[in-house]
């Protein structure tokens, strides 16, 4: 998997190329991370990349000419390396919600080229000749895209097999098709009593049917509480079963759901 980022800022993504998991698997070249300057493929002495918008208004918009430059220089990159052409994704947003979906879908692809804009925007012939999706993070406006790209990276590279250190771990997170889409429950550690807070006995029994019940159970609890539209999709999803719509009655105060029948299967004639 390759990532190439469109920045002005190249030095920010660092974080995610030196640090952490995901900097020790670019290190063992599991992912690769280059970064291009649109002041590179300037050809003025300032090194320009804005200029004042057409029809007036505040703020500076990001050239299409030096971008187109630097998105073709990545794409050149990857074909040095035998990789396709990859989607250029623009960080704006007007973009689609990035999600664990999303990020999943990114993980087992060969990479993406992320624009990450500044000032006041970008030019939109720009836009409509060169980028093939836009992503978003939520209904916020940042300062540039820096921040959005790496949350895009971070959230794909961590599910790349390899990357972590238990390959399970990335099944146990929050919005994950094995927690049915749900928020994932508390965690515990050491000491077993903490400011006179035990840790719950269910996690100390060593019964792992009753671990992972509570477990499911409280995933419930919190998704209820803090996101419950993440409830009505699992059930869109058929990701509940009838002994967890039983606890969600239980936690809502309701009658318990029916117990779904079984059909009954026909006599040979």
């Amino acid at each position: 998997m390759r990532f190439d980022v469109i920045t002005l800022f190249p030095e920010t993504f660092a974080v995610v190329r030196d640090q952490g998991v995901t900097g020790r698997a670019h290190g063992q070249g599991i992912w690769s991370l280059h970064t291009w300057n649109p002041r590179d493929f300037t050809s003025d002495v300032h090194r320009t990349v804005d200029d004042r918008p057409y029809g007036g208004g505040p703020g500076m918009v990001m050239l299409a000419a030096p971008l187109e430059a630097a998105v073709e220089a990545a794409q050149r990159g990857r074909e040095a390396e035998g990789l396709p052409r990859a989607p250029v994704a623009l960080l704006a947003p007007v973009g689609r919600r990035y999600d664990q979906a999303a990020a999943q879908g990114l993980a087992g692809s060969t990479g993406l080229i992320l624009i990450c804009g500044r000032y006041e925007g970008l030019d939109q012939r720009f836009i409509d000749r060169c980028v093939t999706l836009e992503i978003s993070l939520g209904d916020f406006v940042l300062s540039g895209g820096e921040i959005a790209a790496l949350a895009v990276i971070d959230a794909a590279v961590r599910l790349v097999p390899g990357v972590l250190n238990d390959g399970d771990s990335a099944l146990q997170d929050s919005f994950n098709e094995t927690l049915s889409g749900l928020l994932d429950s508390p965690h515990y550690t050491r000491p077993e009593v903490y400011e006179g807070v035990a840790v719950p006995a269910e996690l100390k029994s060593g019964n792992h049917a009753l671990i992972a019940r509570w477990r499911r159970d409280q995933s419930l609890r919190l998704t209820l509480q803090r996101r419950p539209e993440l409830i009505d999709r699992a059930r869109e999803q058929g990701w509940l079963d009838h002994a967890d719509e039983v606890r969600l009655a239980e936690l809502q105060g309701l009658p318990p759901p029916e117990a779904p029948r079984k059909r009954r299967r026909g006599k040979a004639g």
